[in-house]
């Protein structure tokens, strides 16, 4: 068999990306249970996190950093803004656009979720190279940078 064919049927599940969906899901849940101790999911940590790299993103450029749906992200702001995580106003200079940013309560939350989040990140690195942490990091690059 060539190493360019598809694996058997009974494979399918040994097979490098259902590894790589695996490790993804298994990340989220346990980022999901940390982060719901602090009121948050793992979407909504996102947001607050490109938030603070970039006050006043829009919902489509969320939404692409999130992983999630325009219309996901709608939601996720509105839940975000009635727990007075951000706060969202008209642009000064077009009263129709709306400006996203995080409220003092915001920051603190994220700095509570940015501890949760290096901490998933810690126990990953010790799981497959205590001692050179940069390289799952560089080989996952290297995966999307060939994939695309």
């Amino acid at each position: 068999m060539s190493s360019l064919m598809s694996p058997p049927a009974e494979d399918t599940y040994r097979t490098l990306g259902y590894a790589l969906k695996r490790a993804q899901q298994a990340l989220r849940a346990h980022l999901d249970s940390e982060l719901r101790n602090i009121g948050l999911t793992t979407p909504q940590y996102s947001v607050l996190a490109g938030l603070e790299l970039s006050a006043g993103s829009s919902n489509a450029e969320l939404a692409r950093r999130a992983f999630v749906t325009p219309q996901t992200m709608q939601a996720i702001i509105v839940a975000l803004e009635r727990a007075g995580l951000i706060q969202r106003r008209a642009h000064p200079a077009n009263r129709r656009i709306r400006t996203t940013e995080l409220t003092s309560a915001g920051q603190s939350v994220l700095r509570t979720a940015h501890e949760i989040a290096a901490n998933a990140e810690i126990v990953i690195r010790n799981a497959v190279a205590p001692d050179d942490p940069e390289i799952i990091n560089s080989v996952l690059l290297r995966i999307t940078e060939a994939l695309r």
